[in-house]
């Protein structure tokens, strides 16, 4: 795995990195029409959606952004919940953890789509940030 430049996002209009689209996992098919409602509240309802279940850790991020709007819908996924965006504005990704925020929502691993990480299984993404949470929380 090549490691990748760490880049803050900011508030911009910059669009990120890849085509209009978030990859979810590590959520149950019942909450999937809940995080529908926090694209709406956020302004992101058109924004396209891909539900990854475990079957699919081994695939590369870059092959899951592929995949058809709305696949995996109904689909219940035990992977740790994950959120990776892709294409949207800086300031539209802000928006959108914020309203995942005021919803209650169950904490989840964020992540950007960069060149670098579209070539990494999501299962190696997973990983990376899994542990970067562990130590941002030993940090603090």
């Amino acid at each position: 795995m090549n490691a990748g430049t760490f880049e803050k996002v900011t508030q911009s209009t910059k669009a990120l990195y890849g085509p209009r689209k978030l990859l979810l996992c590590g959520f149950a098919a019942s909450m999937q029409a809940n995080f529908a409602k926090v694209l709406e509240f956020s302004g992101l309802a058109e924004l396209d959606v891909v539900w990854v279940s475990a079957a699919q850790a081994d695939d590369e991020i870059g092959q899951l952004m592929e995949l058809t709007p709305g696949t995996g819908t109904g689909i219940d996924s035990d992977l740790p919940r994950a959120i990776v965006v892709a294409g949207i504005g800086e300031n539209e990704l802000h928006s959108l953890m914020n309203a995942c925020r005021a919803s209650g929502m169950k904490s989840a691993l964020w992540a950007v789509l960069t060149p670098v990480s579209e070539k990494w299984t999501l299962r190696q993404l997973l990983v990376e940030l899994e542990a970067e949470r562990t130590a941002l929380q030993d940090k603090a």
